[in-house]
């Protein structure tokens, strides 16, 4: 999302230029594996996370860990994605849910996606790699499957798995469910990652509805170690847009 006036490649050297220390981005797959260690050596910055493989994206797929027909096409392409990460030493993998076919029960999506996350850690347990589940709000993606707090514990609980945790994305949760403060404290020992972006728009912080100096604080003064992700869509310019970080 985030310097996206230049070509995927050249944005890692934007990116540590204006003192980012970490990267992130949906999938890196369609670029060979060295070019992308390439990039984050050259430019000091360490792979914070990504997606598994999510389908064909450009069709409409939106993850495929909830549909049942294609298990095996998941399961497939995880090899991938743990070869990606173990080469660019990124310590992390988000899973998108997706949206279930209409086919399908609810009984029976919610079985696909705890057998798929098992498979996953299952696979991830010898490795350093935590998987990450993320709620997503409906507008954004109508029909998504997790879009709450505590759906996702809930599922996350059903796995039982202790390198399963909770993606919590502040603007996607804004939107589906409000008190911010309130859920992050009361959750905190599952959450992994932090996403922020502005509601309405999904732009820079600052521009919306949602108080991020008293939210970061509250974040900045928890126990929580881990990183914050930038995931917004710039109003403008992307480097004109980080002056929310001075205030």
């Amino acid at each position: 999302m985030m310097f996206n006036e230049v070509d995927f490649l050249d944005r890692f050297e934007l990116a540590s230029r204006h003192n980012f220390k970490g990267i992130e981005y949906l999938f890196p797959y369609d670029y060979p594996v060295d070019q992308i260690l390439n990039k984050l050596e050259e430019n000091n910055l360490q792979q914070v996370l990504f997606d598994l493989p999510a389908g064909d994206w450009e069709s409409g797929d939106r993850g495929i860990a909830v549909q049942p027909e294609r298990i095996g096409e998941f399961q497939d392409s995880l090899g991938l994605a743990i070869e990606y990460a173990e080469s660019l030493n990124c310590k992390r993998l988000t899973c998108l849910a997706g949206i279930p076919t209409t086919k399908t029960d609810d009984e029976l999506t919610k079985r696909t996606l705890i057998e798929n996350l098992k498979f996953a850690t299952n696979n991830l347990i010898n490795t350093d790699i935590v998987l990450l589940l993320e709620p997503i709000n409906t507008i954004d993606i109508n029909g998504f499957y997790v879009t709450t707090t505590s759906q996702a514990l809930e599922i996350i609980n059903d796995v039982g798995s202790n390198n399963l945790k909770l993606q919590y994305d502040i603007y996607h949760m804004q939107i589906m469910e409000g008190n911010l403060i309130r859920t992050i404290g009361e959750n905190l020992k599952f959450i992994h990652h932090f996403q922020i972006a502005d509601n309405p728009g999904r732009n820079e912080p600052g521009t919306g509805e949602i108080n991020y100096s008293n939210v970061l604080k509250f974040i900045n003064n928890s126990d929580y170690k881990g990183w914050v992700g930038c995931e917004y869509i710039p109003k403008g310019n992307t480097i004109d847009g980080l002056k929310w970080i001075e205030n």
